[in-house]
Parts: C-alpha cells; structure tokens; sequence
C-alpha cells in the first residue's frame, strides 16, 4: 500500500524541480542529497496537497500533460524526492524515515532506460541491484534469470547493451527493477521511442507481471491501449489530482486535461 497524505512539493532556485537519481544500491543522487539539505527554493509548487492512496497489486495509470507533476509525484513513492509538506507512506511506514524499505518495496525506472544502467552487459547489469544486497551468488543468479524471463530477454543475457534497441533496453531497465523483487513496479513513459510491436511486447509484459501479482503504476500522457489493462486512472493538471477513478468513467475527460484519448476502451 502506497500512501500519499497531503503532499506539497516545490520548486528550486533555477526555477525547476529538485529531481535527483537513485542507483540501486538504494543511495540518492549528490544533486539531490545537496539540495534537500539546502532547502533550496520555495517559490512555486509543483504538487499542491496531493492525497492518494494505492493498494497492494492494482494496475494504475498515472496520466497528465507534460509538465503536470507525475513523474515528481512518483519519484516520492520511493524516496528519490521528499516533499515540503505532507508524507508519503509505503506499507505504513514514512518513506522519509526509512528510504531504503521503500525502495525494496518499489521498483522504479526511468523514461530514458540507459539513466538506470550501470553495466555495459545485460546481464552484468541486471544483477547489480542484488550484488548490493549482499545476497549470494545463487540467489543472485536465480533473480537475474527470472527477470529477464519475465521481460522476454533470458536469450540475450550476454548481449551489450549498447547493442539493444530502445524497446530491449527499456524491457532490461524493467529487468533491473524486477531483481530486486518489488511489490510494486513503478514505469516513467515506458513507451516513448518505441515502434507498434516493442509496444504491443511490452505491454503483454505488463500484463503478465500484474496477472502473477506484481503492482503496476506507468506514468503517462498517452493512453492507447492502456485503458483495458488498467483497474483506474488518475489524472494530474497543474500539480493536482483533476480526475481519479475507473477507465470507463473518465473518458470523457481526458481531451479536456491534456490528454491524449485513445481511439477506443475495450471492455
């Protein structure tokens, strides 16, 4: 269970938010260690008393226009920002009081897959989040396998990854997250820069991983074909939530918030 009560988020000096990177080891960025220590900016928020509440295993789309605050929203699910004002909770436990339980429990990556990559070989690069558990190597063997089982890419396990194409390398970036076994997946545009098949592949990839019992949450502006995997929808708009519910409800809606509205629901 995911909680957000009350979230304010603002933004920095420069007039942008305070993102940072994580690596998985579960450290944050220097850029953002430095900048929630400064406290910089408080001028203008990008989130405004954002209360949203996620249960263990539902197949969320996080949709909005660009600039709308998602990504910022979800980039405190597992401590990679922390808010103003207001907490995040994962499994009832503050995300700023404990960072590191957070981030084993979600799973996130990146829209740009290569951010996320910290190994020129997939499967080198797969196994670096449970190399820094401290696990043994036969665990760590076991979960490399089967997340890259479960993203469809166990056959090139020794391929570089600067040889993958852009739908490959997202579905490694996924692998990555899948290893270190998260309650919830957490994707940031999986889909942009892909062809019709790498969508149609990942999306099927999607399905699976929610079907086995795996949360879902993909950040969006585009919604084709993501209406019929989807149990509910949240809109953002200008750092608020403008619309929150079932699919079929909220079609109305979409093109009127900045989103782009696909050609049909299936039931």
């Amino acid at each position: 269970m995911i909680e957000v009560r009350d979230l304010t988020y603002r933004y920095g000096d420069e007039g942008s938010p305070r993102t940072g990177r994580t690596d998985r080891t579960g450290r944050g960025s220097t850029d953002e260690r430095a900048n929630n220590a400064n406290g910089l900016g408080r001028a203008s928020a990008v989130l405004c008393g954002i209360d949203l509440s996620i249960p263990d295993g539902e197949f969320l789309v996080l949709a909005g226009p660009n600039g709308s605050g998602k990504t910022t929203l979800v980039r405190h699910f597992n401590g990679l920002l922390e808010p103003d004002d207001g907490e995040v909770l994962v499994n009832g436990k503050r995300v700023s009081e404990d960072p590191l339980a957070a981030r084993s429990t979600v799973g996130m990556t990146f829209q740009h897959p290569r951010d996320s990559f910290v190994a020129s070989v997939v499967e080198t690069d797969v196994a670096f989040g449970p190399e820094n558990l401290g696990l043994a190597r036969e665990e760590i063997d076991r979960r490399v396998e089967r997340a890259l089982s479960a993203v469809g890419m166990d056959d090139r396990s020794g391929e570089r990854l600067d040889r993958l194409s852009g739908g490959e390398q997202t579905r490694v970036a996924i692998a990555g997250a899948l290893a270190m076994e998260p309650a919830v997946l957490v994707l940031d545009e999986p889909f942009a820069g892909l062809d019709w098949p790498a969508r149609e592949r990942l999306l099927d990839r999607l399905a699976s991983l929610h079907e086995a019992g795996t949360g879902v949450i993909v950040v969006t502006h585009d919604l084709t074909d993501l209406l019929s995997l989807a149990e509910r929808v949240v809109v953002l708009a200008d750092g608020r939530i403008a619309t929150d519910g079932p699919p079929e409800t909220i079609r109305e809606r979409l093109s009127d918030l900045g989103v782009r509205e696909p050609p049909s629901i299936e039931s």
